[in-house]
């Protein structure tokens, strides 16, 4: 039986996250501009997580990490408002119920952390993701919020979180 961990990041994982990143995205096909793929801190994933308020979790799999995803401040919005960040999953880590873990993580996370609203923003083709996020709670709306710079990512949604 293969040995699941879910845990903080850590420095040593920053080059793994962002290649598997980057590999989810080329393989979904999404831009490789206005998308997380071009993120500067995309290469130092665990130092960005260290402010106030922020987490990034990975899940390890027999010492290879097979999926990400934080919560952070959106930028640009009021204090209570956070944004579910850089999500992916590798292929190995699909179809597994691995999604829906993370998620209860990061918005349990979020909810400690004094949020009240949870953003995202995908791309219309990820139909998967969106499947995740409508059955977690999240509805779609009409306009983006805060200032992520993923001006490629047109689908909006929001979670109430109290």
């Amino acid at each position: 039986m293969k040995k699941l961990i879910i845990r903080p990041i850590q420095p040593k994982d920053n080059q793994v996250v962002a290649q598997m990143i980057r590999e989810v995205l080329v393989e979904m096909g999404a831009p490789k501009v206005g998308t997380a793929y071009e993120d500067k801190t995309l290469e130092t994933m665990f130092e960005a997580y260290q402010q106030k308020r922020a987490t990034y979790f990975v899940v390890e799999e027999d010492g290879e990490i097979i999926d990400s995803a934080g919560i952070a401040h959106l930028e640009g919005e009021k204090e209570n408002v956070c944004e579910l960040q850089k999500m992916y999953f590798s292929a190995k880590a699909r179809g597994r119920g691995l999604g829906s873990k993370m998620m209860k993580i990061c918005l349990e996370f979020a909810k400690e952390q004094g949020f009240t609203q949870c953003y995202l923003e995908t791309l219309p083709y990820m139909k998967a993701a969106q499947k995740l996020y409508k059955r977690t709670g999240f509805k779609e709306i009409d306009c983006r919020m805060g200032s992520t710079g993923h001006y490629s990512c047109d689908v909006w949604m929001l979670k109430e979180l109290n």
